[in-house]
């Protein structure tokens, strides 16, 4: 999650006086607006949990009031304080933090605790709808729909909701919902009929689809996603594998149908919204999917030539989300005041033993694309480690997962092209690959703080045995 806080707003506090208000935005969307005096509230709580060595460095009180040029200020260093506390394992997966959004979001949006009939899509299109309160937080909504369709709770944790955007022929995911947000808030403050919540799996590996399919609610679930992958085409099916499938359909096969959709390209793989790329050459359009612990190029030269290649996450020593602001345009010119928000995924790829190269995203969902990263992520060194699979997918928590020195190097298929010579310099490592850490990824000549870089514990030196 990209968290932000791009404005300030002056409000009336009722009495004939007025405060300054720090709009929270999360994925470039307003999540609440909170005062200076209640961030420092969660400032102080954090402290008396973890200690003040763990915290980041937080604004400090004025006597006076303070001045346009000081409001700026502190919003930057407001901004800066959520992104380091959102981005910290042990303090952006705490209660407090969490349940202090929460109650800014429902506050801010003014929507009263009450019961609501709420309605959440499965991935064939079946509404499935639940009662609940308006301040029920994710896991509480999940576990809600889980209880309507009999789900059994230890399956629970292989399911989770996404916000998603459906167009008359297209089908977009926006984020998958976090425990800092009450679900029915977040869906009634968008105020658009395209948005809706869906359940899906929440897991990458196929392996585990396996535990699913022993249950009979789960193999219905995974049967409607798979064949709801299909029909969208984000599943690659030809002729005689459309002719199985649909025989296995009409038998009501269910466990096969699944099984042989295993086989097919792109199972288990998300597909994304068309954006920008550059790579191999700048400004190039691109579908990216992700799955199988990877992201999926196909991409669009300048010349209209169609080219596909992948790039594995143990190859990414690490990787950014960046946001900016740029005008809106109206085709030919810029519309004078106003702006939206520019959203980049960039990783740090090893193309070869001795060579890392930055690539970027430019799109929308660039966020979801890197949560999509760190979930798979996370599955690699639970799998590695010899961990609980089923214990992970409770509660994910970011960054909690270390990497193994037991790790032994994976291969990976061939690249797209390289890249040509007119683009900027790739980075030369000085040294074995195996002594790359992430302790240096804050020093990067880019202007960007340590904690906007996503460090890779299952990044992978490669050995001159493997190009």
């Amino acid at each position: 999650m990209h968290f932000s806080i791009p404005e300030t707003e002056v409000l009336s506090a009722g009495n004939g006086s007025t405060y300054v208000a720090y709009n929270i935005h999360v994925n470039g969307v307003l999540h609440c607006r909170v005062r200076y005096s209640q961030l420092y509230g969660l400032h102080e709580q954090l402290r008396k949990e973890y200690g003040a060595s763990v915290l980041p460095h937080f604004p400090p009180k004025k006597i006076f009031t303070l001045t346009t040029a000081e409001v700026e200020q502190r919003r930057e260093q407001l901004e800066k304080y959520i992104q380091s506390v959102r981005q910290d394992s042990l303090l952006g997966g705490s209660e407090a933090f969490n349940s202090f959004l929460r109650k800014a979001q429902q506050e801010t949006q003014q929507i009263p605790t009450q019961e609501v009939q709420f309605d959440v899509y499965l991935s064939n299109g079946q509404k499935v709808t639940v009662n609940i309160f308006s301040s029920d937080q994710t896991e509480d909504v999940l576990e809600a729909v889980a209880a309507k369709l009999d789900l059994p709770d230890d399956l629970v944790g292989y399911f989770s909701l996404f916000l998603i955007r459906e167009g008359s022929d297209s089908c977009s995911f926006v984020r998958k919902l976090q425990e800092f947000e009450l679900p029915y808030i977040s869906i009634t403050s968008l105020k658009n009929t395209e948005y809706r919540i869906v359940l899906r799996k929440s897991y990458w590996d196929t392996a585990y689809d396996d535990d699913v399919m022993e249950n009979r609610v789960g193999l219905s679930l995974l049967y409607a996603q798979t064949v709801a992958d299909i029909e969208r085409g984000w599943i690659l099916v030809n002729k005689e594998q459309h002719r199985q499938l649909k025989s296995l359909q009409e038998k009501g096969s269910k466990k096969e149908f699944i099984s042989l959709a295993q086989t097919l390209k792109y199972y288990g793989y998300i597909k994304f919204d068309p954006c920008i790329t550059d790579f191999p050459e700048r400004e190039c359009h691109v579908i990216v999917s992700a799955g199988n612990n990877e992201l999926n190029f196909h991409v669009k030269l300048p010349n209209d030539q169609i080219k596909e290649g992948s790039f594995k996450v143990t190859r990414m020593r690490c990787w950014r989300v960046t946001s900016s602001q740029v005008p809106v345009t109206n085709g030919t010119a810029n519309i004078p005041g106003k702006t939206e928000t520019k959203l980049e995924l960039a990783f740090e790829y090893l193309m070869s033993k001795d060579r890392l190269q930055w690539v970027t995203i430019s799109s929308p969902q660039a966020i979801m694309m890197s949560i999509s990263l760190q979930a798979m992520v996370d599955e690699l060194m639970v799998k590695k480690s010899g961990g609980n699979i089923k214990k992970m997918l409770k509660k994910r928590m970011n960054g909690a997962l270390h990497r193994s020195d037991s790790q032994q190097a994976v291969k990976s298929p061939p690249l797209l092209d390289s890249p040509d010579s007119n683009r900027e310099p790739i980075v030369k490592l000085s040294s074995k690959l195996s002594s790359v850490s992430i302790r240096g990824i804050g020093t990067s000549s880019n202007d960007i703080s340590a904690n906007d870089f996503h460090g890779n514990y299952a990044f992978e030196g490669i050995g001159d045995d493997d190009l």
